[in-house]
């Protein structure tokens, strides 16, 4: 039987409780002076976002081992207007379900050393209301982040190499329910070619019960700008 891929932060990671994000104050869509404009300040954040940002998909990897789903992946930027982080929205389905995403999250990208960055993971308040939302040129600018809610102990670290940014989950905090998982861990990388990342659950004894075995899903970024249609 194959294991449906379920898959990180830089990915994502599990399912569980979740806190409401706190309510923060660091502009809103009517400040937006010009689309696209950036207001954070960080660089290399800017930097890593756009790496991140953009539409992938695993099918190479899907072709050259049937253990291994064929699926999408679209990041895009949100909140430009806002100051504080650089905010994305993920959205994850099958390549023969793309209307139907089987994962939705946003991304809170903030440094948290030196050369080391945190990706946050929060849940939406109505994820379908949200599909299709990385189309846009301006995606989600009326939802507010206090609905958002937070993946606690789920969040990615990020440190920056030669290559690019590799990281993962922390300690066993990231809460899981999924087959019967306990916590979930989660492994990225990111060099602004590809995102490779590897989900797994684990039951109280230590035994994976969800993600993929083998190792980690390859995402290829697809040569296509944010907004227009992917193909299967």
């Amino acid at each position: 039987m194959r294991i449906i891929p379920f898959l990180p932060t830089v990915l994502l990671v599990g399912c569980g409780v979740a806190a409401p994000l706190a309510a923060a104050s660091a502009g809103s869509p009517a400040a937006a002076a010009v689309p696209g404009s950036e207001t954070v300040r960080d660089a290399e954040l800017v930097k890593l976002g756009s790496w991140m940002a953009g539409s992938y998909a695993s099918t190479a990897q899907s072709i050259a081992d049937p253990a291994f789903f064929d699926v999408r992946l679209h990041i895009a930027r949100i909140w430009r207007w806002r100051s504080d982080a650089v905010w994305l929205y993920v959205e994850q389905a099958m390549a023969t379900h793309l209307d139907a995403p089987y994962r939705q999250r946003v991304y809170r990208l903030t440094r948290v050393a030196a050369d080391r960055f945190e990706s946050a993971i929060f849940t939406l308040p109505d994820p379908d209301a949200a599909i299709g939302a990385w189309k846009s040129a301006n995606p989600l600018p009326s939802l507010n982040p206090a609905s958002l809610n937070d993946r606690a102990g789920c969040g990615v670290f990020l440190a920056r190499t030669a290559a690019g940014y590799v990281g993962g989950t922390e300690g066993l905090a990231c809460g899981s329910d999924i087959n019967g998982a306990t916590y979930a861990t989660s492994e990225v990388s990111v060099d602004g070619r590809r995102v490779i990342s590897w989900d797994r659950g684990y039951d109280a004894s230590g035994r994976q019960v969800w993600g993929a075995r083998k190792g980690g899903y390859v995402f290829d970024k697809l040569p296509v700008a944010v907004g227009q249609a992917v193909k299967p």
